[in-house]
């Protein structure tokens, strides 16, 4: 698996109208990111329109993400069929082998079967660009319905983006999320996160942490995905909580971001010297 860094590690960033540093956070300030922490891999999430960007536009990014050596994984959200086939031209635009797709948006929720009608419409589609669509797991659909979707399926360019805590709102933790998904898992999104009891005992919350500060149990994520050999991309997103000041906020954004990719190039690299070992 190659080291990633996703868009949502900079959720907050994303979209500020005027960040301290004066500048709006762009695909160009991720790839900055990537480039300065040397990552090999960006994924973009739905918060940044990559198909409102011009023909032109997206060959200029293309051509500077290719010269510093930097994988682009684009992002949407909302799977109808006009959708996914406008994101696999972007996609193609932008030489990407995965695209991460959550099926559901507002006021939109498809049936299984229309996902499998609008998924299998496009297979060619994707054959043709030698993309590999991720469907992640969020919160409306239990992880046992997007593995019966994959079976049903059953294409080498579909598979899941396995997100470690998306499931939490389905109700599903990590030991289920991996006994269903992990053998179709296309792309991994390694999330920390803490489940901590209410100060009156009735209730939990739950609430990001950089990586390695949390509950995620991150090695035993990394064993289980890895066997099945269709990961090709482990990436960082974060969910910190906001500070009082948005100029904090997307400060210990960015120290999360950094340390969550340290703490992941670790774990990753950890597996290679294992397996290379005599």
């Amino acid at each position: 698996m190659r080291l990633g860094i996703s868009s949502f590690a900079f959720g907050w960033a994303v979209g500020t109208p005027a960040p301290p540093a004066g500048r709006a956070f762009t695909a160009d300030t991720l790839l900055d990111f990537a480039i300065a922490q040397r990552v090999p891999v960006i994924q973009f999430g739905d918060h940044i329109a990559l198909d409102a960007q011009t023909p032109e536009e997206l060959a200029a990014f293309a051509t500077r993400a290719r010269d510093a050596g930097v994988a682009i994984e684009t992002g949407a959200r909302g799977l109808t069929a006009e959708h996914l086939h406008r994101y696999i031209g972007v996609s193609r635009q932008l030489d990407a082998r995965v695209l991460r797709f959550v099926i559901d948006a507002k006021a939109y929720e498809p049936s299984f079967a229309d996902i499998v009608t609008i998924i299998r419409e496009a297979l060619p589609a994707l054959r043709a660009a030698d993309l590999t669509l991720g469907i992640e797991n969020h919160d409306r659909l239990s992880c046992a319905t997007l593995r019966r979707l994959i079976d049903t399926l059953a294409s080498e360019h579909v598979g899941i983006c396995l997100d470690t805590a998306n499931s939490l709102g389905a109700g599903e933790g990590i030991g289920e999320v991996l006994a269903q998904l992990a053998p179709v898992c296309v792309n991994l999104h390694v999330k920390d996160y803490a489940i901590e009891r209410l100060s009156y005992l009735m209730g939990f919350t739950i609430t990001g942490r950089a990586l390695g500060e949390g509950a995620l149990p991150l090695d035993h994520v990394l064993d289980a995905v890895a066997p099945y050999g269709r990961c090709t991309t482990a990436i960082v997103e974060t969910w910190p909580p906001p500070e009082p000041e948005i100029s904090a906020t997307l400060a210990k954004e960015q120290r999360w971001a950094e340390s969550s990719v340290a703490r992941l190039r670790a774990a990753l690299a950890e597996r290679i010297a294992t397996t290379q070992a005599p």
